[in-house]
C-alpha cells in the first residue's frame, strides 16, 4: 500500500522578521486527524512559528507545504480553504453577535455580494451546535466572557472548514475548568471531523495528557514526538532552569521544588 502524505509538512524552517531568525530547524509533518501543540519557554517564538505557518509573515528559510504543494503557491482564496486561524489579537468586530462573528467564516465560500446558501447556514448551525452555543446566537461578541468568546472563535474556524486549523494560546486568561474545555473540544474536533490542528501554550501539564504529538521548541534540536516519546527522552526535564522546577517523568508533569 502507498503511503499516505502528511497534510502539512515542514523543512528545515527559520522563522523570524527580517534578517534576525527566531526558530530555527523546525521540522514536522502532520496528519489530519492530529492535535498538536507547540510548547516552550516564554519568548522562544511559538507565536512567531505559528504565525508563519498560517502564512501571516513570510519565513526566513526553509518550507512549508500543504499535501506537497508550498504555501507561497497557494493564492489568498485557496489558503482560505485550507487554513483557519484564531489569534490573541483583540476582536475587531465585537459588536457583531455571535451567529454574525462564526458566518463570516463562510466568506472564503461565498460570491461577491457574501450571500449565504443553504450550505453555508448548515455550516453555521453545526458549527453553534458542535461547540454548544446555541442559547448564544444573538448575543454581542463584546457581552461573552472569555471562555465563550474562545469557543465562538473556534466555532468560526469549524464554520470556515478547513483542514488545518491554527490557534495561539486558546487558553489564555481562562480557569484550569475552561482550559481543559477548550482543550477537550480541540481534541474531540480532531477525532470527529478529522482536522489537522496545531495549537500554542503554555499548558505543558494538559497538552501532555491531550495532544496526539508535541513540538517542543528549545532552541536547539526542537524535538516533536508524542507526548510519550518526549518524556521517556528526557525532553521536557531541560525545558526550563531547575533551580524552581523540575518535570515528574512519572506523573507526566511540573513539580515546584520545595
Amino acid at each position: 500500500m502507498e503511503k499516505q502524505t502528511a497534510y502539512l509538512q515542514v523543512s528545515a524552517l527559520e522563522v523570524g522578521y527580517k534578517t534576525e531568525g527566531v526558530v530555527r530547524n523546525v521540522d514536522f509533518t502532520l496528519n489530519k486527524g492530529e492535535l498538536c501543540g507547540i510548547v516552550g519557554v516564554n519568548g522562544i517564538g511559538k507565536s512567531t512559528l505559528l504565525r508563519t505557518i498560517g502564512n501571516l509573515q513570510p519565513r526566513l528559510k526553509g518550507s512549508i507545504k500543504i499535501q506537497n504543494k508550498d504555501l507561497q503557491d497557494f493564492n489568498a482564496a485557496e489558503l482560505a480553504k485550507e487554513i483557519s486561524l484564531v489569534l490573541t489579537e483583540p476582536l475587531a468586530s465585537s459588536n457583531l453577535t455571535v451567529k454574525e462573528l462564526i458566518a463570516l467564516g463562510r466568506q472564503p465560500y461565498t460570491n461577491w455580494m457574501g450571500n449565504l446558501t443553504q450550505q453555508d447556514e448548515s455550516k453555521i448551525q453545526n458549527s453553534i451546535a458542535d461547540l454548544e452555543l446555541g442559547g448564544l446566537g444573538n448575543r454581542k461578541c463584546h457581552e461573552l466572557s472569555d471562555g465563550q468568546l474562545q469557543r465562538v472563535l473556534i466555532a468560526r474556524t469549524m464554520a470556515q472548514d478547513t483542514p488545518l486549523i491554527l490557534l495561539d494560546e486558546p487558553t489564555t486568561h481562562l480557569d484550569l475548568y475552561h482550559k481543559v474545555q477548550i482543550l477537550k473540544l480541540l481534541k474531540g474536533l480532531v477525532q470527529e471531523h478529522q482536522k489537522a490542528i496545531v495549537f500554542t501554550t503554555h499548558e505543558i501539564d494538559l497538552a501532555i495528557q491531550l495532544c496526539d504529538r508535541i513540538l517542543i521548541l528549545d532552541g536547539k534540536q526542537n524535538p516533536i514526538g508524542t507526548p510519550s516519546s518526549l518524556i521517556e527522552q528526557g525532553c521536557f526535564e531541560t525545558l526550563f532552569p531547575t533551580d524552581m522546577v523540575h518535570f515528574d517523568s512519572q506523573s507526566g508533569s511540573y513539580r515546584v521544588n520545595k
